[in-house]
């Protein structure tokens, strides 16, 4: 190591006690977090790509400073979900700091890790006061039953009015309007109750009464109009 003229010039001068690393809160317990290894928990964390086009929101479950699981879900871009094919490849197996300076594809994946890494490494993971944090297998607890993404997707035209896509309960298939051609319901169709229905060899009919469903006062409508056609 090197110093300056300057500092070697310095006459020495005696420092009081250091405590050390403050305590952060880690799966029920209090932790002085010195090393990669002294970090726990389960946390998200959300990115975007620099055009801002897509973004990602990224789940790590983290034991003793390693990934040992990950969820990535990407949005509003095509390619997203093949950098998320690779970065779930990646990150598992891998420590935070390692995965913090690895190429996860994506811009959005690289900044959702980046956000999540802050996150835990200052004691702001979900698990922070959950004693002995959650299982591996947690992350897919997030996607529900059907193992699918939360996801609503809703598109409107100062013209034309808004049209309801895809709300948390699945695709919608048709939506409900009153007399004022106001939305007062929807009908949709939960697509992971629908595939899991087909697996079992349940005809068409039998898989829509699995997976279709309705909100609101649907069956109120005046009208029903196709989403995407109408």
């Amino acid at each position: 190591m090197k110093y300056s003229v300057e500092v070697e010039n310095m006459c020495p001068v005696g420092r009081i006690e250091r405590h050390g690393a403050a305590p952060i809160p880690q799966e029920g317990k209090w932790t002085k977090v010195k090393e990669i290894s002294d970090v726990s928990g389960l946390t998200h964390g959300v990115g975007w790509c620099a055009p801002q086009q897509g973004a990602c929101k990224l789940t790590l479950n983290i034991k003793e400073g390693i990934i040992e699981e990950a969820l990535v879900e990407t949005l509003g871009c095509s390619g997203m979900t093949h950098s998320a094919a690779m970065a779930s490849e990646i990150l598992c197996g891998k420590t935070i700091l390692e995965a913090l300076n690895t190429d996860l594809v994506c811009d959005a994946i690289n900044t959702a890790m980046r956000e999540l890494f802050l996150q835990i490494v200052y004691g702001r993971s979900q698990t922070a006061f959950s004693e002995d944090g959650l299982p591996i297998g947690a992350g897919l607890e997030d996607l529900g039953k059907g193992q699918r993404s939360q996801v609503g997707t809703m598109y409107g035209t100062n013209k034309k009015g808004p049209r309801y896509l895809e709300m948390a309960e699945g695709y919608v298939t048709r939506v409900a309007l009153d007399e004022n051609d106001e939305i007062i319901g929807y009908e949709f169709c939960n697509l992971g109750k629908f595939m899991k229905a087909m697996k079992t060899g349940a005809d068409m009919e039998e898989c829509k009464k699995a997976s279709f469903g309705t909100y609101g006062r649907f069956d109120e409508a005046v009208k029903y109009i196709d989403p995407r056609e109408e």
